[in-house]
C-alpha cells in the first residue's frame, strides 16, 4: 500500500506519532510519502503575511484583510491534494489533524482519494475532533472510551492504542543522560504543576524536561526544570538512567479515559521501573509490575519508600519490557492497514 502521511505540524508530542507510524508503516513494507505540515505552517504563515504588507503598502484591495491562522493552515494544507495525486497513493493519513484544515480533507475526498485521521488528542479534544472526524473515510482514536463518542460523528472510528518506537526506546539502547532518582518529561500542564508542587521533594533529585517554561517566577517546581524539550531519542536516554519513571496524565475533568498514553509504553521498553497515575489499561497490560498511586501525598510517600529499596526497583524494571513486546509502531500501523484494507 502507498500511504501520504501528513504531519501533525507540532515539533514534538505529536511529532513522535507521526514518525513512529512512518517508520513503522516502512517496516511493514508500505511505500510512504511523508507531507511535511509543520515546515509547510511556518512558510505559509510567512508568505500570507508577506502579501498582506505589500497589500497595506500599496493601497490593494486586500489591505484590510489580515490573514489568519486559519488562512495559513489551509494555504499550508491544500497541496496535500496534489501531492497525493502525484504520487497515486492509495490513502492519505492525516496524525493528529489539529493544523491540517479540514476543508483540505474535503477536497482528497473530491479529489478521489480516501483519507484516514489519527486522532491523538482523546479524550481532550473529542469535541474539536468530532466536528472534523465526518471528513474522512476512517477515523482512529488513542483514546478506547472515546470511541463511542466519535463513531456518533462518523461511524467508521476505530480504537488505535498509543505505542513507542523500538528505534528510540528499548534496554539496548546506549546514550549518556543525567541520572536522577525520579525523572519526569512532558508539559507543565496546570493539574501536573499542582500534583507535584504538593509532593516534598527534598533530598530527592528529581529531573522535568519538557515545556515547563510557563512556571511563573519562584515557583517551588522550578530548581527541578533541567531542560527545555527534549527529542523522542533523549527521553530514552533520561528514563533509562533515572531509578523511577513518572507518567502523569493531563486532566480529562470528568471525561472518561481508560487508555495508556505514549509514555506508559516508552518507559516500560525502557525497562524503568514505573510509578503512574491509574487507568483501566495500566492493570490490563501490566498487572501489579507498574505502580500507581492517589494524590500528592501518596506520590511523595511511595517515593520515598521506593527509593530505600534500589534493586527491587531494578528488578522490576527489567520485567517491562517484555510487557510491551507487542505494542511498537510496527504493530500499530499493520493494525491501521488493516482496517484500511
Amino acid at each position: 500500500m502507498r500511504l501520504l502521511v501528513c504531519h501533525p505540524g507540532a515539533t514534538w508530542a505529536t511529532h513522535d506519532v507521526h514518525t513512529g507510524l512512518c517508520a513503522g508503516l516502512r517496516a511493514a513494507g508500505h511505500d510512504v510519502v511523508e507531507y511535511a505540515l509543520g515546515g509547510r505552517l511556518r512558510a505559509s504563515r510567512v508568505y500570507l503575511e508577506w502579501l498582506w504588507r505589500q497589500q497595506a503598502r500599496h493601497g490593494g484591495p486586500l489591505k484590510d484583510v489580515r490573514p489568519t491562522p486559519a488562512d495559513a493552515q489551509y494555504h499550508a494544507s491544500q497541496e496535500a491534494v496534489t501531492r497525493a495525486l502525484r504520487h497515486d497513493v492509495d490513502w492519505a493519513l492525516v496524525v493528529c489533524a489539529a493544523y491540517f484544515h479540514p476543508d483540505a480533507a474535503e477536497l482528497l475526498r473530491r479529489a478521489g482519494v480516501p483519507a484516514a485521521v489519527v486522532f491523538t488528542e482523546s479524550p481532550y479534544d473529542d469535541p474539536e475532533q468530532a466536528a472534523v472526524a465526518p471528513r474522512y473515510a476512517v477515523c482512529f482514536t488513542n483514546e478506547r472510551a472515546s470511541v463511542g463518542r466519535l463513531r456518533a460523528a462518523n461511524p467508521t472510528t476505530h480504537y488505535l492504542p498509543a505505542a513507542y518506537d523500538p528505534a528510540a526506546h528499548g534496554p539496548h539502547l546506549n546514550g549518556s543522560a543525567p541520572a536522577h532518582d525520579v525523572v519526569f518529561v512532558g508539559t507543565g500542564f496546570g493539574s501536573r504543576a499542582a500534583l507535584l508542587s504538593a509532593v516534598d521533594w527534598t533530598g530527592i533529585d528529581l529531573g522535568l524536561y519538557g515545556a515547563w517554561e510557563d512556571l511563573p517566577a519562584g515557583h517551588p517546581l522550578t530548581p527541578f526544570v533541567r531542560q527545555g524539550l527534549v527529542d523522542n531519542a533523549r527521553a530514552g536516554q533520561l528514563y533509562r538512567h533515572a531509578r523511577i519513571g513518572l507518567n502523569l496524565y493531563r486532566s480529562a475533568g470528568d471525561v472518561p479515559a481508560e487508555s495508556l498514553n505514549p509514555r506508559a509504553y516508552e518507559l516500560a521498553a525502557d525497562g524503568v521501573f514505573t510509578l503512574t497515575e491509574p487507568r483501566a489499561e495500566v492493570a490490563e497490560r501490566f498487572g501489579d509490575r507498574v505502580a500507581t498511586f492517589a494524590g500528592a501525598a501518596d506520590l511523595g510517600a511511595r517515593v520515598r519508600r521506593l527509593l530505600e529499596h534500589p534493586d527491587d526497583l531494578a528488578r522490576a524494571g527489567r520485567a517491562l519490557p517484555a510487557a510491551v513486546a507487542d505494542a511498537t509502531y510496527t504493530h500499530r500501523a499493520e493494525r491501521l492497514v488493516a482496517h484500511l484494507r
